[in-house]
């Protein structure tokens, strides 16, 4: 509560200074590279990460370190194709760089849908995780009450008490409120992390070939626990079909999350957030670090929560391990810090990182979905550009109302789902979908609308279609619906095929289409991408 205090605080400080549209969008261009690096990684680092990763690497050993190895690498790719090219030619949104010389209509349309499914997709991830993190603060089991209310209610009550905070956050800060949430919450979860990291290590003498091996000990797994193949990739014996859809399974995971991230809308926002290209730049190479940093970090966490709370005490909390961090928290500080009052304030140091980590996330994903409802449909399709700033804007808070009821209606329901699958997914629809149509854009001189637009919803349709169809969703005991069966599609992870369907279809869309590209416009683009004249 003290921490959700101090970050309205700030959103009411920043909403001061909110005047115009370019302070509600991109915070003023004000941010310097540091300060937006840190804001980067407080937005990327999401439950996903923090809560998920570390409960994977707990549960599954070697293999879940593959999460943070794919989320870290991807940011070679943002920082190499997109990250200053997009900072020079955009304003606002990811679509203004896509209809810079494109029809407008079609591509920004195309384009706000995108947005708003992975966001939304993204959305449902955090939500999901705030509510298990509260049922665990407040110890509430099946069957337990707190104030009346047993575990079910307690986390629909979360679910929207966190959806009424982000609305408020992008209503009342814009981008300046939220920018100054995730640079507080990027320096509190690394402070936790490293925190947690130093008395894993303590715990173990800084042996950490003791911690690896008490924690392959714990895990009931053995020498398995430390070496590939636990989770991904499975050797079955007999089954060469299988054997090679577990192996294809991987590879499409890594593809997804590898390209996903230049593709995310909450993280293409941020970067025109900053006054010049060279702030862009450094921005992303300060999120690396610190990104870097976090994910090495949650090897120590992962192992330490498998070394020191066990995987049956993990699993009989949360069945996906997404309170392993929170558990070894608990347990950590019941060792050092003496008995169970020690345990409870670590657990609610920790608690509070995670809750900090959830609501600096939800809040960057409605401002990017809301954005791009306000200045790409209505701003730009339904009013033709004939629109005031202050109308631009109050549409968007419009906007992040009407994202924030529907995200908290869905994530009502998705409660059984597991939040690392919906943040894959999310990552493999902004890879099928955006990144083709935005790498096409600056570097392909023939591209047209109708490759933009085939591009977008080609990838789009292809990875929710296959991942519908696929075991994630019925078909085995771990699905969203496990007593029913529609599966066809082998992959958990539909990367493999929809990435390159997405390519496909730009390509086939604007080889078959007779409207001609316009040089001009593209030269244009090329210069403004690549020397930032004219840049806003």
């Amino acid at each position: 509560m003290v921490f959700v205090l101090i970050t309205l605080a700030i959103t009411i400080w920043a909403s001061r200074q909110t005047k115009t549209a370019a302070d509600f969008y991109a915070g003023g261009r004000s941010f310097s590279g540091f300060s937006n690096g840190l804001a980067i990684g407080g937005d990327y680092m999401s439950a996903a990460s923090f809560l998920g990763i570390a409960g994977i690497i707990a549960l599954s050993g070697y293999d879940g370190f593959l999460y943070s190895i794919g989320f870290l690498v991807a940011w070679l790719v943002a920082l190499l194709l997109v990250a200053e090219l997009l900072r020079n030619s955009g304003k606002y949104t990811m679509a203004d760089v896509l209809a810079f010389r494109m029809r407008q209509t079609p591509v920004r349309v195309a384009a706000s849908i995108s947005t708003i499914v992975v966001s939304i997709f993204y959305l449902l991830a955090q939500m999901v995780g705030a509510g298990a993190l509260v049922a665990l603060l407040l110890g509430i089991k099946p069957g337990a009450h707190f104030l009346g209310m047993d575990a079910d209610t307690a986390k629909i009550a979360t679910i929207i008490f966190i959806g009424i905070l982000m609305i408020v956050y992008v209503t009342v800060g814009g981008m300046k409120g939220t920018t100054y949430v995730q640079i507080v919450k990027a320096f509190l979860l690394m402070v936790g992390a490293a925190l947690m990291t130093v008395l894993v290590l303590a715990a173990f003498k800084f042996d950490l070939s003791g911690l690896l091996g008490e924690a392959a000990a714990k895990s009931g797994k053995g020498a398995a626990f430390l070496e590939p193949g636990l989770r991904y990739g499975k050797e079955v014996a007999g089954d060469a079909a299988q054997t090679f859809y577990n192996k294809m399974d991987l590879l499409s995971l890594g593809i997804a999350l590898v390209l996903g991230t230049a593709g995310l809308p909450h993280i293409l926002i941020r970067f025109y957030t900053v006054p010049n290209s060279k702030a862009a730049r450094k921005s992303v190479l300060w999120a690396i670090g610190i990104i870097g940093t976090f994910y090495l970090m949650t090897l120590a966490l992962g192992f330490g929560a498998a070394a020191l709370v066990g995987g049956e005490a993990i699993t009989a909390q949360d069945k996906g391990g997404n309170t392993a961090a929170p558990q070894l928290a608990q347990v950590l500080g019941e060792r050092f810090l003496g008995g169970t009052t020690g345990g409870a304030a670590m657990l609610a140091i920790i608690a509070a990182v995670a809750f900090a980590t959830i609501l600096a996330v939800v809040a960057g994903l409605t401002l990017a979905s809301s954005s791009s409802l306000a200045h790409d449909i209505y701003a730009s399709v339904i009013r033709k550009g004939q629109v005031s700033e202050g109308g631009e804007v109050r549409v968007a808070r419009i906007s992040a109302f009407a994202i924030g009821a529907v995200a908290i209606v869905l994530a009502i329901f998705a409660q059984s789902l597991n939040v690392a699958f919906l943040v894959a997914l999310a990552f493999a629809v902004a890879a099928s979908g955006n990144l083709p149509a935005i790498l096409y854009s600056l570097f392909w001189k023939r591209f047209t609308t109708a490759g933009a637009t085939a591009a977008i919803y080609g990838g789009l349709i292809t990875a929710v279609v296959l991942v519908f169809f696929s075991p994630v969703v019925s078909g085995s005991p771990t699905a969203m619906f496990p007593n029913s069966d529609w599966q066809w599609f082998p992959l958990s992870n539909p990367g493999i095929i929809s990435i390159p369907v997405g390519f496909l279809c730009g390509w086939l869309g604007t080889v078959l289409s007779r409207e001609p590209a316009d040089p001009q416009k593209y030269a244009e683009l090329e210069v403004r991408s690549l020397t930032g004249v004219g840049a806003h």
